[in-house]
């Protein structure tokens, strides 16, 4: 049985490997065949991307979709999520993709439940399929990332993304860099070095984008000005390298984080994520029933 909760705990050969299958999926429009296995998307935080490419990712590989809504389940009745999914796995679901508010909600479930469970976000922790489309996406971009400079702007101490992203991409290769308000930074994040967007825009291969995650604050920052002191500004833009691309994980606060001019420019691959995130998912989904 297969867990995929993180990338952090899977060998590099075997993350090379499920880039390459989203990769080749992608360009021979051509999927394994996963009929005959159940599974169930259990969101309790809001998503549209995530929830909805693991269903299109399902659907395109044969697997037969359990539909489960936290609002309207045993859940606003006091429900553990243990027993939630101890309850869909003894009516026959073979597989969970969670994503909860809590941080390491996994770690109870997979001692407990004898069925694999796929992260698909957990409080501000890890975001491994996230992750892994981003993977995608620079792969097709680059066609490797050994020595990419990579910098991470935004949101850092409230992202999965970042966490997921930056773990990842310094193992394989990549310099990384953070470029973040005081207020916002991780003291955890050692696996680059933290610097101002303007530093090191003209070097970047790679200017990966954060949502402010608003709902996670406690505290006030200056909204309106934030895409003059620290985001991705047209001027800021014009002095990125050729070649270099524009990535953001979305939902995107226009003009907050980047200049919405920016978001279909030509360097811009954050639509093409959205697209590569179906692929991935799809690999993980192979991965998980069939290794």
């Amino acid at each position: 049985m297969k867990h995929f909760i993180s990338l952090e705990n899977l060998d590099l050969e075997i993350i090379k490997d499920l880039v390459n299958d989203a990769v080749s999926f992608k360009k021979r429009n051509a999927f394994p065949n996963l009929s005959n296995h159940y599974i169930s998307n259990l969101f309790f935080e809001n998503s549209t991307r995530t929830k909805l490419s693991f269903e299109m990712a399902e659907k395109k590989t044969g697997i037969e979709i359990i539909y489960f809504d936290a609002e309207s389940s045993s859940v606003k009745k006091g429900e553990t999520l243990y027993d939630t999914v101890k309850t869909l796995s003894s009516i026959g679901v073979e597989c969970f993709v969670i994503r909860h508010s809590q941080d390491r909600f996994y770690e109870n479930l997979i001692s407990q439940i004898d069925v694999p469970i796929i992260n698909a976000g957990d409080g501000c922790g890890d975001h491994p399929t996230q992750s892994l489309l981003d993977l995608v996406t620079i792969q097709e971009e680059f066609g490797s990332f050994k020595d990419l400079n990579v910098v991470i702007v935004g949101d850092i101490v409230h992202s999965r993304v970042a966490h997921s992203d930056a773990k990842i991409l310094k193992r394989l290769g990549a310099n990384i860099s953070f470029a973040t308000p005081k207020f916002w930074q991780d003291t955890t994040m050692n696996m680059g070095t933290y610097t101002s967007l303007d530093e090191v825009i003209s070097e970047s291969d790679v200017v990966m984008l954060l949502r402010n995650q608003n709902e996670r604050h406690t505290q006030h920052y200056d909204e309106k000005n934030f895409l003059s002191q620290y985001g991705l500004t047209k001027e800021r833009a014009s002095k990125m390298k050729s070649g270099a691309i524009i990535m953001h994980p979305a939902p995107i606060n226009r003009n907050v984080e980047i200049d919405e001019d920016l978001i279909e420019s030509p360097q811009s691959r954050i639509f093409t994520q959205m697209t590569n995130g179906v692929y991935a998912r799809i690999a993980v989904l192979n991965y998980v029933f069939n290794s």
